[in-house]
């Protein structure tokens, strides 16, 4: 995920926007910091083929324990930050994880026995010992992704290594994705959508990659879009709805298209946004979860 950027290590990676402000993660300290958190995993305990949930809002510390837990050789697993204790007891049941590293204030299941990490603790190891990447065979599991259960209960979805290998073709096939560009995605980040098309894709070929930090109205976008000179927006159907809503013209200089996922796109708002910002909304099929 991160070969490209060895190249331009002082490319902007990541950044997290906020109302009043960013965020910013170059290449080379992204690649730093996470091979600081997959010593740190390590050193606290976990090995290859342990699961390590996830329970992190929208910020630099969700993408740092996502590819420190891969580079660790263990198994991240992203859930929603808005899942109540119950519900993350029935995915710890799910996916027996063997630690859970935790934002302030995420809900947590009752009486667990499962170890938790705190967010500032697995921040502190982006200076420490640095682990090497854990290569293995494409097809070993790479992570486990929650389905959000809206066509039955929540699943515990497996995605082998290769799978970032596969997405390959979305770059130029959906997403007309290049090094130049910057894909700002408006999800939460443990989605499959957002973590795939909004990290993932764009740090393969070497692309800034930007999401909303969390708690930032999303009125906020249209700003944000033109401030940052963002290239290519990601979000579902229900955004552009709202944008568009409020903003019947959009100036966007930098804006090429958009790409819509996660619901059907009615041909009343592509055509909306169409006129709006004079650009495409590309829409991907099979992408509900």
């Amino acid at each position: 995920v991160l070969a490209a950027g060895r190249a331009t290590p002082d490319r902007i990676a990541l950044v997290i926007l906020r109302a009043g402000g960013a965020e910013r993660w170059s290449y080379g300290r992204l690649t730093e910091a996470v091979l600081g958190v997959a010593g740190g995993l390590l050193d606290r305990g976990l090995r290859p083929g342990d699961r390590l949930l996830l329970r992190l809002g929208n910020g630099v510390s969700f993408p740092l324990a996502f590819l420190g837990a891969i580079a660790a050789g263990t198994i991240p697993v992203p859930t929603s930050a808005s899942l109540t204790a119950p519900e993350v007891a029935r995915v710890v049941a799910l996916t027996r994880p063997a630690m859970i590293v935790a934002g302030p204030g995420i809900a947590l299941p009752d009486r667990s026995a499962i170890p938790v990490l705190g967010e500032a603790e697995l921040r502190g190891f982006e200076s420490g010992r640095r682990a090497d990447w854990a290569m293995c065979d494409p097809d070993r599991l790479g992570y486990v992704a929650i389905t959000s259960g809206t066509s039955g209960s929540p699943r515990a979805v497996a995605h082998a290594h290769r799978t970032v290998w596969a997405r390959r073709m979305m770059h130029q096939g959906w997403e007309g994705l290049g090094p130049s560009d910057r894909l700002f995605h408006a999800g939460a980040l443990n989605w499959t959508y957002t973590l795939g098309t909004g990290l993932l894709d764009p740090w393969a070929v070497g692309a800034t990659a930007m999401v909303l930090a969390e708690g930032t109205p999303l009125a906020q976008i249209p700003l944000l879009l033109k401030r940052h000179q963002v290239s290519i927006f990601a979000a579902v159907p229900g955004i552009y709805r709202k944008i568009l809503g409020e903003h019947p013209t959009l100036a966007l200089p930098d804006l090429r298209h958009g790409l819509s996922a996660g619901e059907k796109l009615p041909p009343s708002l592509r055509a909306g946004w169409r006129a709006a910002t004079g650009t495409d909304l590309h829409e991907a099929f099979g992408m509900s979860e």
